[in-house]
């Protein structure tokens, strides 16, 4: 049974930091893509970072510059690091994993190219 878990998540003030992880049980995701959406409350879930298994790295525009997204195939974790954080950051984190195998693209800023979810981490962040 595939399982991502996701943890690091919680409150902090505007300009700070956090480092999300999200740790994939089950089976690997080395030849595949593992990305980042987020929800905030009353909105749609929306892409965040994603790096293919090259380690080709996708942003969202409002992230460029902030976060950074990285991997760690070996222990079938992959990391978002959060700097500057903003009140308009605040949502539900979740990760993903899946696509065509050794798939890199524009897709993988879409939600429907990812196979498995995690049950997401929230991120607070206070003005």
């Amino acid at each position: 049974q595939v399982q991502l878990v996701e943890s690091g998540g919680g409150l902090v003030q505007a300009g700070g930091s956090l480092r999300l992880s999200c740790a994939a049980s089950g089976r690997t995701f080395s030849y595949h893509a593992m990305g980042w959406f987020r929800q905030a409350p009353g909105k749609e879930r929306e892409f965040v970072a994603a790096i293919a298994w090259s380690g080709t790295t996708y942003y969202a525009d409002s992230v460029k510059g902030r976060f950074t997204i990285s991997r760690d195939n070996a222990k079938n974790v992959v990391y978002l690091q959060m700097n500057s954080l903003r009140p308009e950051d605040t949502a539900v984190y979740y990760c993903a994993a899946g696509g065509g195998w050794r798939y890199e693209g524009r897709l993988l800023l879409t939600s429907a190219q990812y196979n498995y979810w995690g049950q997401g981490t929230q991120v607070t962040v206070s003005s």
